[in-house]
């Protein structure tokens, strides 16, 4: 339960503030970034590549927002997220992320944050007693004040540490709109995906699809691989984003918590998903990236991802892609959405 009365928080509700400032996208900090969610891709690290693929600056991975979460970016008079929720950071989940791009981040870029509070609620789960959930959004604007990324966020604080062993039954919620699938997905913890070898990685250049002429519903997207997971991985994304809370890297505060173990970033495995639609398609062609968080993923794990074109929209030139990452063990870590625009 929250250090402040649910009343409290949502009184809160639609509140604005700045918090992010000179968020400066850096090479450096780019390169680092896709390394730590085991993208080798060239064009985040080399300009001549970018160049060729006909951008005029190094862009930044889909999911490299979260760098601006560095305290450097962050003006003095804010903490945390901007809101003070009262959340216990031990007990503390990551239930959704959605990115929503005008166009890709890129070298060079200076950004400004300006984050919402835009809803507050309660659900019970059964796995995690009282949980309370704060949807944040952030726009980033650049110097020009032209909008080029907006992401929302869903945090959750539980009762106390999720059981991942816990029997359960699914529900399902009755609305549509993303903070209650956000809580159903907390809620379920994911069902297990069917048990099956794990697919070998499609490795080598990529031959992106840049047609409608060249896609169809049910093509299936470059296999992500990424296997038995170590602790040092964790170590590096907290490095490489700036998410450093100890639960993911600390074991004995892990522990302490009730956790077995330290455990990944959700957005650690989201950017391992990230690869999936960045292998597929141009970067400046993706207007959208999100998941659902559903089950942790713990050193020793492999990850993997893939997805699926589920619609295609040939009036407006959407390509609409579900996505999914899973243990080789079969348990879903995250579901999740992106669309492509091949006008």
């Amino acid at each position: 339960m929250p250090n402040r009365p649910i009343e409290e928080l949502e009184a809160m509700v639609g509140d604005s503030r700045v918090t992010v400032e000179e968020f400066r996208v850096e090479a450096g900090k780019v390169e680092e970034f896709a390394r730590a969610i085991t993208s080798e891709d060239p064009i985040f690290r080399d300009e001549a590549a970018a160049a060729e693929r006909g951008y005029d600056r190094v862009p930044a991975p889909l999911t490299y927002s979260q760098v601006g979460r560095f305290p450097r970016y962050t003006p003095e008079d804010v903490d945390g997220k901007g809101f003070d929720l009262a959340f216990q950071p031990e007990y503390v989940l990551h239930g959704e992320q959605h990115h929503e791009y005008e166009r890709p981040m890129a070298v060079g870029d200076v950004l400004e944050g300006t984050t919402t509070l835009a809803d507050v609620f309660q659900r019970e789960g059964p796995r995690a007693g009282t949980m309370t959930f704060a949807v944040l959004e952030t726009e980033y604007r650049n110097r020009d004040d032209e909008l080029v990324l907006t992401d929302r966020t869903t945090a959750i604080e539980t009762s106390g540490a999720v059981d991942d062993d816990a029997d359960e039954e699914s529900t399902e919620s009755e609305s549509d709109d993303a903070s209650s699938e956000s809580a159903e997905a907390a809620t379920n913890g994911g069902a297990a995906a069917a048990e099956s070898d794990v697919p070998p990685a499609t490795v080598g250049n990529f031959d992106r699809v840049g047609d409608l002429a060249d896609i169809a519903v049910g093509d299936t997207g470059p296999n992500v691989v990424v296997e038995d997971l170590d602790r040092q991985q964790f170590v590096k994304y907290a490095g490489a984003s700036g998410d450093f809370n100890p639960i993911h890297y600390d074991e004995p505060y892990a522990t302490a918590a009730g956790n077995e173990s330290v455990f990944g970033q959700g957005m650690f495995t989201a950017g391992v998903t990230s690869r999936v639609v960045a292998n597929w398609f141009e970067l400046r062609d993706i207007s959208s990236f999100g998941v659902r968080f559903q089950s942790r993923v713990f050193p020793g794990d492999t990850v993997v991802a893939s997805g699926e074109v589920v619609e295609i929209n040939e009036a407006d030139g959407t390509v609409e892609i579900e996505l999914e990452a899973w243990t080789d063990g079969g348990e879903t870590l995250l579901t999740g959405t992106a669309t492509a625009n091949l006008e």
